[in-house]
């Protein structure tokens, strides 16, 4: 009697499909895991890019309202002299050497608008801005923002016949020339006279000096 063992499945048919479904399921694992950390990672950025606008957002917001406060404080501080203000101030003028140039102390205080001032001296309007009423402050002057760097140009000879007739020059003297062309007046100071010629120096006395300039604010009066 011969005995039928029953067909079994292919052994290579069950390794390979229980290989496949294995292969199969892991990497469909795979890919799952691996989109969930590529999806985790957009995540982060796009929150950190979200964070990172709003942080330009608020520079950008902390800036205008700085700027804004900035030109409101400007405007409309009743503390602080501005272009447009007209104020009363009084002033002092003095060399390195401490020697008194110039001063208004024992007059009435100068009075001008702040950019409408025309001729101040010594850049005065501009070193008045910004300043508080009963302020005091003193401003270091050059040279060429005081009286003048002074120019070999300036001391000049001339014939005495070119001046006019029966004037009486003196050595040492200050005088104030008319100039011809269009009537310009220059103070200058004789230092040679001869029989023919005379030469004058039209630079300030004070030309080459520095000036410390003490300013005290009297009145500010809005407009």
């Amino acid at each position: 009697m011969t005995c039928v063992r029953p067909a079994l499945p292919s052994r290579m048919h069950l390794s390979k499909t229980g290989h496949r479904q294995l292969y199969n399921g892991w990497e469909i694992k795979v890919q799952e895991n691996t989109m969930k950390q590529s999806e985790k990672v957009k995540g982060k950025e796009a929150v950190a890019a979200r964070k990172k606008k709003m942080g330009q957002y608020a520079i950008g917001i902390a800036v205008v309202l700085v700027v804004a406060a900035a030109i409101a404080f400007y405007f409309f501080n009743p503390f602080f002299a501005k272009a447009g203000d007209t104020v009363a101030i009084d002033y002092t003028g003095a060399l390195d050497n401490g020697t008194v140039v110039d001063s208004n102390l024992n007059s009435t205080p100068m009075v001008f608008t702040i950019g409408k001032e025309g001729t101040i001296p010594y850049g005065l309007a501009d070193a008045v801005i910004g300043m508080r009423e009963n302020e005091t402050k003193t401003v270091q002057l050059p040279p060429e923002k005081a009286f003048g760097v002074w120019q070999q140009s300036l001391v000049q000879t001339v014939a005495i016949s070119s001046l006019p007739p029966n004037t009486t020059l003196v050595a040492g003297q200050g005088y104030d020339i008319v100039r011809k062309s269009d009537n310009a007046v220059a103070h200058v100071k004789i230092i040679n006279v001869t029989p023919t010629t005379v030469t004058w120096d039209g630079n300030s006395d004070l030309a080459g000096q520095n000036l410390s300039l003490t300013i005290t604010l009297v009145q500010i009066v809005r407009n």
